[in-house]
């Protein structure tokens, strides 16, 4: 090699040192400058408070310190150089900083760091000579911290997580015992799910589990990641603020949503049925009970029953079964043996047998005549029919069953006799389930093309 050649790697040595050595004595200014350029351009960070923003530039200068010395060594980085990053990693994590804001972070500062290296640099040749042997090495710096940092933030998530479900699971094992958390962990995760224990908060509890056919696929359990997905979706259903109480219990899954001011039961119903139509969607088929509004944690174990009770009345294809959108005589014909069906006179069964196959039209001009309180041109508004046509349907209604729809008595029956037809065995479907969850609320009525205009 000749003597030029020592002579401008010589040079460029140098030069490398002279802007390493600045950059050490500059740390502090460099640190100050990464914070701010990171608060601008992250968000999260600008968001949080001023004892992480003293957090994040002590990471800075501690990061730079390192770099700096590895490469003043000319060595490659190792974990001993950055053991400081995990414990930063599970502030980060704990503090709510999401991982790509994170590891931005490292990019904000990897780019004031370089920036730095070539303002030092200036225009002569050895000094751009100088901060290209440097890009390299700070690449790989800046790749290695980053990855260790997000092992670490991602292993202190893992904890976390189980450690919530651990909690979470503990605090509903205690609801449904009938106890109530006083202190400690228990306490302060009922509180977050807005289940205090001096709260008269009103709530309900939802079951929900897998319906259709068991897996045929062998090895794990295949239903284990559907029951994890479906509780996560449950969970967001809250709508006072705070995240419903949602734990995967053996094979099912059960939930405590909490009813803030003004929050009505019907509309949290509607919520928990539309995340069952869209994990329907996705291939995910729950069948879930909900039971009646109960206030203080106290009645959980009841309400528990209560959802487990209602459940039974969801059909193998799944569904929603909700106790806050049936009434106690809806309740009453669900839970109906054979013994009452058969107190049914026969014309009656016969007739509404016959009516379901043609559309029930008699049936609805029954509900509609009920209620519109027994008046006649209330009910065929409701139905969008002429009164003499709701007229004829009653004279028919009576001619195949001897009973008079004017009669408190006659249509107190053929009202039961209706509930307990909905709820048949051999209707267990989409019919069964409507009647359950008021699913045809407002369903204008079919006309009988037999029937007078």
């Amino acid at each position: 090699m000749s003597t030029g050649s020592h002579t401008v790697e010589a040079a460029v040595r140098a030069e490398r040192t002279r802007i390493l050595s600045e950059l050490l004595d500059d740390l502090p200014h460099l640190a100050d400058i990464a914070v701010a350029t990171m608060r601008a351009e992250i968000p999260a960070y600008d968001a949080q408070g001023p004892d992480f923003h003293a957090d994040v530039r002590d990471q800075v200068v501690r990061h730079y310190r390192a770099k700096l010395g590895v490469l003043l060594e000319d060595r490659t980085v190792t974990l001993d150089d950055i053991s400081f990053t995990r414990r930063a990693a599970m502030r980060r994590a704990r503090a709510g900083v999401a991982l790509a804001d994170y590891i931005n972070a490292f990019r904000v500062g990897q780019q004031v760091f370089w920036e730095a290296v070539v303002e030092r640099a200036g225009t002569a040749f050895a000094g751009r000579e100088a901060a290209l042997t440097l890009a390299g090495p700070l690449m790989r710096y800046c790749d290695f911290a980053s990855t260790h940092a997000a092992n670490a933030y991602m292993e202190f998530q893992q904890y976390a997580a189980a450690e919530a479900v651990r909690e979470s699971r503990d605090l509903l094992e205690t609801l449904l015992a009938g106890s109530v958390p006083t202190r400690g962990r228990e306490l302060a995760a009922a509180q977050a799910h807005g289940l205090a224990p001096d709260a008269r908060t009103p709530l309900l509890v939802v079951i929900a589990v897998l319906a259709g056919p068991p897996s045929v696929t062998s090895g794990p359990d295949q239903g284990a990641d559907a029951r994890h997905a479906a509780c996560a979706a449950i969970a967001r259903t809250g709508g006072n603020g705070t995240r419903t109480l949602s734990v995967v219990r053996q094979s099912e899954i059960v939930a405590i949503p909490v009813l803030g001011p003004g929050a009505d039961a019907e509309e949290l119903c509607d919520r928990l049925q539309s995340v069952r139509d869209s994990l329907a969607a996705e291939g995910i088929r729950l069948a879930m009970g909900i039971s009646t509004v109960v206030t203080g944690t106290e009645r959980i174990p009841q309400a528990y029953q209560e959802a487990r009770a209602v459940l039974d009345f969801v059909g193998e294809e799944g569904g929603v079964a909700a106790l806050p959108r049936i009434t106690a005589f809806q309740y009453l014909a669900l839970k109906a043996d054979d013994t009452a069906r058969h107190l049914v006179d026969r014309r009656i069964t016969a007739l509404l047998a016959e009516d379901r196959a043609r559309g029930g039209v008699l049936t609805a001009t029954i509900r509609a005549f009920a209620g519109a309180d027994l008046n006649l041109r209330a009910a065929a508004e409701r139905l969008q029919i002429h009164p003499n046509t709701a007229q004829y349907r009653l004279r028919r209604i009576q001619e195949r069953t001897g009973r008079s729809l004017r009669s408190i008595n006659d249509l107190l029956e053929l009202l039961v006799a209706i509930a307990l037809h909905d709820a048949l065995p051999t209707n267990a479907g989409r019919e069964r389930l409507g009647t359950v969850t008021n699913e045809g609320r407002g369903r204008a009525d079919v006309r009988s093309i037999h029937e007078p205009r």
